[in-house]
């Protein structure tokens, strides 16, 4: 046995004369002090005191050992002297989003005003790549620019943000550069509706979306659902019976009182007038908020409503009711088709075409300029410009809407009489005719026609009728184009709206149109 170290030699032994332990390590000596043993008073519950209530209750509340629990959101509550809480971190890990503002240096390069700290990617690394995309984007866009001088940066800002959300850190870099070298491929842009103007993405739904377009024929059968009744025609301004009189007896209105489209004043129509006798605005009016109040101001300069005109031109006038339009040119239908027992000849008749036109201001009122005509597959069939019936002289070319210039015109060989024999050769009383406020250009035409399809009413004004939407918003909205981008002084292009209205009806019969029911 090991020897004791005699640790336990000052207390006595418990078990003390009757211990049997050999060598016990405690004290079997009687002179140790006495052992203290240790007594809880308890209470008998029977005999307990009630707990008396007291004025003041809060010196009785009794402190919890945990802290309570608080909303964070609604902040600690008052007279809390405890450490501050952990915050809590709520939701799903998701990856660190970083939209770029549009702010600009004095050299036109984008700016990126985000936070670094919700970027994967270095924000020094980013503005460098935002940069280099900027530089080519100006390269790309350099025959355009003038006219859109925000298009390079505006495009480089959501280039870089599309790259960024599809890579990460590290392969970020790379994805830019193989952007650059696509931008480097494309082909010079000339107007901005090209299909090089764009970012990837845009241009990829834009193909796909022109695939789905261009392999859609749209026939009388696809298109019988939405040709305008012939009291929705009558409702929204065409004519649809020819008017009573002559026709065509009083071309021009030379020497007669009108009211000027334009100032609304009263004038006498002249062949020759004074050049800057108007004074009007050619912008139209809308309504804009500034400080909570709503203000109408025209979009040409911007003036409040009730200022005087920005621009100075001739006097013009414009007629519409049928009567004064059968009297300047005579109003008529358009041909019968050929029935199958005249076998002597084949109507070449296309069952759709899309049709648009320019019109100027004459001394015989708003009269057609230019017609332009493609098929169901958007194919250009007829485009030509019309010469002035006899008597009738032109006021103004009305370029920075038509589009076309007096050197321009006077190339014109054809008058309307033998535009209306041209247009036989496409179009009978049974063919679908499109456009886009379609009566303006059967007005002018002097056509009456009742198989037709207008875009304007096909995609309504949210205020309803009278209201129309321009043809250039929905093929913003609808297409991804961008038409009639001259800015005031390119003018229109009737083809390119002709193809425009074409597009539109297609978009319309693949996403709105309900697909008849098979029997």
């Amino acid at each position: 046995m090991f020897s004791t170290f005699g640790l336990f030699q000052s207390l006595s032994c418990p078990e003390r004369n009757n211990c049997n332990r050999p060598s016990c390590i405690f004290s079997h000596s009687s002179d140790l002090p006495s052992h203290h043993s240790l007594n809880i008073p308890v209470q008998d519950p029977s005999t307990a005191p009630l707990p008396q209530k007291t004025a003041n209750p809060s010196s009785d509340v009794v402190q919890p050992s945990k802290r309570p629990f608080h909303n964070l959101a609604q902040g600690l509550p008052s007279g809390s002297n405890g450490p501050p809480t952990q915050r809590l971190r709520v939701g799903t890990a998701k990856k660190p989003v970083a939209v770029p503002a549009a702010s600009h240096t004095s050299t036109g390069v984008p700016i990126l005003r985000i936070n670094p700290a919700q970027s994967q990617v270095a924000l020094p690394v980013r503005q460098v790549m935002l940069k280099t995309l900027y530089e080519h984007f100006v390269v790309l866009y350099d025959a355009i620019l003038p006219l859109n001088p925000t298009l390079a940066s505006e495009h480089a800002l959501r280039q870089e943000e599309q790259v960024y959300n599809k890579s990460n850190k590290l392969t970020y870099r790379n994805a830019v550069i193989n952007s650059i070298a696509a931008l480097k491929r494309r082909p010079i842009p000339t107007s901005i509706s090209h299909p090089s103007v764009g970012t990837e993405e845009d241009l990829v739904a834009r193909a796909e979306s022109r695939k789905k377009l261009d392999n859609l024929r749209v026939t009388r059968d696809i298109l019988k659902p939405v040709v305008m009744s012939l009291e929705d025609m009558q409702t929204w301004g065409f004519i649809a019976e020819v008017p009573e009189g002559l026709g065509g007896d009083q071309p021009s209105a030379d020497g007669k009182i009108v009211q000027c489209e334009r100032c609304t004043q009263s004038y006498m129509v002249k062949s020759n007038p004074a050049s800057e006798e108007c004074l009007y605005h050619w912008g139209r009016l809308f309504t804009h908020k500034v400080n909570g109040e709503r203000l109408r101001s025209y979009s040409c300069c911007s003036k409040p409503a009730e200022e005087g005109g920005c621009t100075r031109g001739p006097h013009v006038f414009y007629e519409s009711r049928a009567e004064d339009l059968h009297s300047r040119h005579a109003f008529s239908f358009t041909r019968p088709s050929v029935t199958d027992t005249e076998m002597d000849s084949t109507d070449t008749a296309l069952d759709v075409v899309a049709l648009d036109c320019e019109m100027i201001y004459t001394t015989g009122g708003m009269r057609v300029a230019r017609v332009s005509v493609v098929d169901g597959f958007g194919k250009q069939v007829f485009d030509e410009l019309a010469r002035m019936d006899d008597g009738v002289e032109v006021v103004d070319y009305n370029t920075r809407f038509s589009g076309i210039t007096q050197e321009e015109h006077a190339q014109a060989t054809l008058s309307l009489s033998s535009i209306r024999k041209s247009l036989d050769a496409f179009i009978n009383c049974d063919t679908i005719v499109i456009g886009h406020a379609l009566h303006n250009d059967l007005n002018t035409l002097r056509i009456i026609h009742h198989q037709c399809v207008d875009t304007a009413i096909l995609f309504p004004h949210r205020a309803g009728p009278p209201y129309r939407r321009s043809l250039r918003d929905l093929a913003k909205e609808h297409l991804g184009l961008t038409i009639q981008a001259g800015g005031g002084t390119s003018g229109h292009s009737s083809v390119e709206d002709s193809v425009a209205t074409l597009d539109l009806v297609r978009w319309y019969v693949l996403n709105k149109l309900k697909p008849a029911a098979k029997t």
